[in-house]
């Protein structure tokens, strides 16, 4: 019987330790089975965060393409600049709006800003009153206006708007004047009403106010801020 035993505890064994290696001869090792797994795993996750994450290109707005093209060279020819550089070029759009009638009616204020972020598509910022005038009732801090800033692609979008759709829509239009520089190539332009920008429906303003839109330029002369804006569309009188 001891003899059985020890014969059936040497066949478990042989088993046991035949099977590996029946296993490395058939197939690959379990280290480099491993590495495969891994490797294939990491592929599949870099293909889907590509899907996910691919950058989706946007063409350019209509009036930058026409600063790059057509803009520069003309300034280019007509000022003798040797280098595209030194061609001036739009470094943002400010709207301004003040209200003197937010000192007796808050909600005046609110519809200013609720009007200003529709015609530019961003959110205004308030802008407060720096000194205390006793006449007017006004108080340093006191908010009286609200303004927005605009740069890079929003800029030219609103340019192209302001040009094409707002300024034809002023009452006996006959072109914008052309001594509102301030000496360093900046242009200010006033508003008398608020109206004339499609996105303002009549209907619902409740009361027309007019607003600033300063055009800030890198030209070191009125001659030259003057020649940008005028080949951007800008309709000066003559």
């Amino acid at each position: 019987m001891a003899d059985k035993k020890d014969k059936s505890k040497e066949t478990k064994g042989s088993v046991q330790k035949a099977a590996p290696k029946s296993a490395k001869a058939d197939g690959k090792p379990k280290a480099q089975a491993k590495e495969t797994k891994k490797s294939a795993k990491p592929a599949a996750t870099s293909e889907v965060g590509v899907a996910k994450t691919a950058p989706v290109k946007t063409e350019p707005p209509r009036m930058q393409l026409q600063y790059k093209e057509t803009v520069i060279p003309a300034l280019m020819k007509e000022f003798s600049y040797k280098n595209p550089m030194q061609a001036p070029k739009l470094v943002k759009i400010v709207l301004n709006v003040g209200l003197g009638e937010a000192i007796a009616n808050a909600k005046a204020l609110d519809f200013a800003v609720d009007e200003l972020g529709r015609i530019t598509g961003q959110r205004p910022v308030i802008t407060k009153a720096k000194k205390s005038i006793a006449a007017f009732k006004l108080r340093e801090g006191m908010p009286i206006g609200c303004s927005v800033t605009l740069r890079r692609e929003h800029m030219f979008e609103f340019l192209d708007r302001f040009i094409s759709a707002a300024l034809p829509r002023i009452r006996d239009f006959k072109g914008v004047p052309t001594k509102s520089f301030d000496g360093r190539g900046n242009y200010t332009l006033g508003i008398k009403e608020q109206i004339i920008f499609p996105e303002i429906e009549y209907d619902k303003v409740e009361s027309v106010h007019g607003m600033d839109v300063v055009f800030v330029t890198t030209a070191n002369t009125d001659e030259e801020g003057r020649a940008l804006l005028r080949h951007l569309g800008m309709p000066f009188k003559k």
